[in-house]
């Protein structure tokens, strides 16, 4: 068990140690262990749910009655977004790896660190918070671990994500999200961020010879977007153009197709696709033997 002592407590409540003492005395909690000494030590655990209590109900009464009932909580992406707000870099590694023991990686990913930062990030069209920034750089970081980690890749055929999307944008994160679960089965994935020209791809996509290339972010303009999509299509026949999360603006992505907004539902859309053109040359493989 983790504890701190009296002003350590008070400032992960964001109260004077004087008031932490005094919803000791009338609430019994939090419950205090006491050194040799006599000094108090508060167990982490109990001030992260009281903590968590107050901020959802804004009253010390209802939230140590929510505290005492559910105790710190299932990592979820509400205490995700609660320590980043508090730039604590430890205790989002600590929700994260909470996670791991009763997730996957692809459903933490899904169902925490996605949503948790999206629950700070700023309004369309407004500049980003500190906390804002903060979350997007610490959530950055995890995916790019997950990504050194990754199984060796295991199929021939490669995916392209060009991410159009500018930091600390909440859509970058996804697209950096869809290359960690490509990854993750297997498939050889090159991730571009914002800063490219869609002129300049001829490198990138000779490296890769892609037979997916996926558009994600929103910070193109359509000019742009289009010669992105016409120099995807001169690859080679056959190359599938897929749009992530609307990219692309209505109406503008007609030949376009729309993968699934989740990243679990758009990987599992792009493995489809590339095990349809896997069975279409081996098909036709076995037609020019016969």
């Amino acid at each position: 068990m983790t504890t701190v002592r009296t002003n350590a407590a008070a400032v992960m409540l964001g109260v004077s140690p004087n008031t932490l003492r005094s919803w000791e005395r009338r609430f019994g909690f939090p419950t205090p262990r006491r050194t040799a000494g006599g000094h108090r030590q508060f167990d982490v655990r109990e001030l992260e749910a009281l903590r968590q209590a107050f901020e959802q109900t804004h009253n010390v009464s209802s939230a140590v009655r929510l505290a005492r009932e559910r105790g710190a909580g299932p990592a979820s992406s509400r205490r995700l977004r609660s320590a980043l707000v508090r730039f604590d870099e430890e205790e989002a590694d600590r929700v994260m790896e909470e996670s791991l023991t009763v997730r996957s990686v692809e459903r933490t990913v899904e169902e925490v660190l996605l949503p948790g930062v999206a629950l700070i990030a700023s309004p369309e069209g407004e500049a980003p918070t500190p906390e804002h920034g903060f979350a997007w750089r610490w959530a950055s970081a995890w995916l790019a671990t997950g990504r050194r980690v990754a199984p060796p890749v295991a199929r021939e055929d490669g995916v392209l994500i060009c991410d159009t999307s500018r930091a600390p944008d909440v859509e970058g994160l996804h697209a950096q999200a869809l290359e960690l679960l490509l990854r993750r089965v297997g498939v050889r994935t090159l991730y571009l961020g914002g800063d490219f020209d869609p002129g300049r791809l001829t490198g990138a996509l000779g490296t890769i010879a892609p037979r997916v290339v996926v558009i994600a972010g929103r910070g193109a303009s359509l000019d742009a977007l289009g010669r992105l999509v016409y120099a995807a299509r001169r690859v080679g026949t056959g190359v599938g153009v897929f749009d992530f999360r609307g990219a692309l603006p209505e109406g503008g992505s007609a030949t376009v197709p729309r993968l699934g907004r989740s990243t679990l539902t758009a990987r599992d859309e792009i493995t489809a696709h590339l095990d349809g053109r896997a069975a279409n040359r081996a098909a036709l493989a076995r037609s020019a033997r016969k």
